[in-house]
């Protein structure tokens, strides 16, 4: 969705295509069609998928593919970056102080998305803050070309042309105009860096102008990322988890606790994740707060044991929003980031 580090685990593909690039020989993985061909197939396509030859021209005018975006989606780092490094990275005074600062100066809106959302507001601006240091950085790359470039590409072309699509479909319902769809390289858009299929599953018209405009509209963009959190399970009568001690015996606790099956989704960060149990159920395991004492006895609450620094690092008790979370960005790190931004938002 945005501008964040986190784990990765990405196969590097060959150089990209002798389209962009003519003195790059050409690669098994190239396109074999011209790029204007293809361009006129798109167009075509779009067409008859209800986008206005109006706002074709407007979407394409003068557009070329990029070189520079190839170039980063062949070049995303494996980060192995430390989980306290991170945080430390991303948790700053800084940006916990902007982000009281920004509270403060759209109570309002952020209230209302609250209320129409049940998502605790300052959850809605700890992602604010993570995705694009609260709209200060929202990316300054054309999307539809961005897009156009990625879909042309052979490595995740139908993904991306199905990105493509929607972002016309984005402009042809009038939400932005053309000259304003920015976002980042790889497509992700607004305050909260939504993609266009994103979009349209969960953008929210808070003011009711008819217009989901998330990248200058703060409370469409407030409510949207609300929005995204509620479809996702979100419970306002939860927290994201907590921080505890364990037993002793922590490998036993580990063997006992751990996962049996595959999880469905976000297998990158779940699968470091125990099984599901409990506030009860953790406290007969021997499972205390971060200060020793008892679990509060809350019935409906199940959570998961995540360490991501290891078992000689802290150990948190995950409940069902920070698995919401997740789905916004598949990293325990991240997840985390955010749930202390809004600890200290609160």
């Amino acid at each position: 969705m945005s501008r964040k580090i986190f784990i990765l685990s990405i196969l590097m593909s060959s150089i990209f295509s002798g389209q962009l690039f003519a003195k790059e020989p050409r690669k098994v993985a190239d396109n074999p069609v011209p790029f204007e061909k293809w361009l006129e197939e798109v167009k075509k396509e779009a067409l008859k998928n209800n986008i206005s030859q109006k706002v074709l021209e407007a979407a394409f005018k003068d557009i070329k593919l990029n070189p520079k975006v190839i170039k980063l989606d062949r070049t995303q780092p494996e980060f192995s970056i430390t989980f306290k490094k991170y945080i430390k990275g991303r948790v700053t005074k800084t940006r916990v102080k902007r982000g009281l600062v920004k509270i403060s100066e759209h109570k309002e809106l952020l209230t209302k998305a609250q209320n129409i959302t049940q998502v605790q507001k300052r959850f809605i601006a700890a992602i604010w803050g993570m995705e694009t240091n609260y709209g200060s950085y929202t990316g300054g790359h054309n999307v539809v070309r961005s897009l156009m470039t990625l879909a042309y590409d052979m490595r995740r072309s139908k993904f991306f042309r199905a990105q493509l699509m929607k972002a016309l479909q984005i402009l042809e319902e009038g939400h932005i105009p053309a000259s304003q769809m920015k976002g980042s390289w790889a497509g992700a858009m607004g305050q909260g860096q939504f993609m266009p299929g994103s979009f349209f599953a969960y953008a929210f018209d808070l003011d009711g102008d008819g217009k989901k405009n998330i990248w200058t509209n703060y409370g469409d963009s407030f409510a949207s990322i609300g929005n995204y959190l509620k479809k996702h399970g979100w419970r306002n009568d939860q927290t994201w988890g907590r921080e505890v001690t364990l037993p002793q015996n922590i490998d036993a606790l580990l063997e006992k606790t751990k996962r049996l099956k595959k999880p469905k989704s976000c297998n990158r960060s779940l699968k470091h994740h125990s099984r599901e149990f409990s506030l009860a159920q953790w406290q007969e395991m021997g499972v205390r707060t971060k200060w020793g004492k008892s679990l509060p006895k809350i019935k409906g609450f199940k959570a998961t044991l995540v360490m991501p620094a290891g078992k000689e690092g802290p150990a948190y008790l995950a409940y069902e929003n920070f698995r919401a979370i997740l789905t916004y960005n598949c990293s325990n790190y991240y997840a985390l980031g955010v749930s202390f931004l809004s600890d200290k938002l609160k």
